[in-house]
């Protein structure tokens, strides 16, 4: 089995798991989530590999982080997430990626991420809930970080914070590839 059947698999059981766990019909998360139904059913019969963007919304609808989606078995109080182990959600053929370091779920969802933004790449984000609050450290390069609309260049060393409740993205115009950590924290389903 391939690293995808695996994700595909672990994303179907860990869906119906949280669905149930929140008594919530397809209809009701497909309406939470801004999903159809009919995706909602491909990914719990694990026949779809859903975007980044379907997961997020999926996850904030259930008010989970991604990680918990990816593997409900969370074992020990520690947990130790080797580097080869890091789920790699998002790629570009010209080297941009996003990979979800690890994630916790008290009080609410928390997810911490590695970035790589190549020149001209951009990635895109739909609002998060309420209350979801992004945090982000540039290691190298210059971020465009652009927060519902409004452009904001976040170099080198700089860090921003911001509320995800609106659209907000992140894009690279400049010629060396851009290196950031990202926190995000959802605030837990009322």
């Amino acid at each position: 089995m391939t690293d995808l059947d695996q994700l595909t698999q672990s994303l179907a059981r860990n869906l119906k798991h949280w669905r149930a766990e929140r008594g919530f019909t397809l209809d009701a998360l497909a309406a939470r989530a801004g999903v159809s139904r009919g995706m909602i059913i491909q990914i719990e019969q694990a026949r779809t590999n859903p975007s980044v963007g379907t997961t997020v919304k999926i996850a904030d609808a259930l008010g989970v982080s991604i990680t918990t989606l990816l593997d409900y078995e969370q074992g020990p109080q520690v947990r130790i997430v080797a580097p080869q182990e890091a789920v790699r959600l998002w790629s570009t053929d010209a080297g941009s990626f996003t990979s979800l370091l690890v994630g916790a779920e008290a009080p609410g969802p928390y997810e911490l991420w590695d970035w790589r933004l190549m020149p001209g790449d951009s990635s895109t984000s739909d609002p998060h809930p309420p209350g979801t609050v992004e945090l982000l450290h540039v290691r190298a390069g210059t971020l465009t970080l652009v927060v519902d609309g409004a452009e904001h260049e976040v170099t080198a060393g700089a860090s921003a914070t911001f509320e995800a409740k609106v659209a907000h993205g992140y894009r690279n115009d400049g010629t060396e590839p851009v290196e950031m950590t990202m926190s995000v924290i959802i605030p837990p389903v009322r």
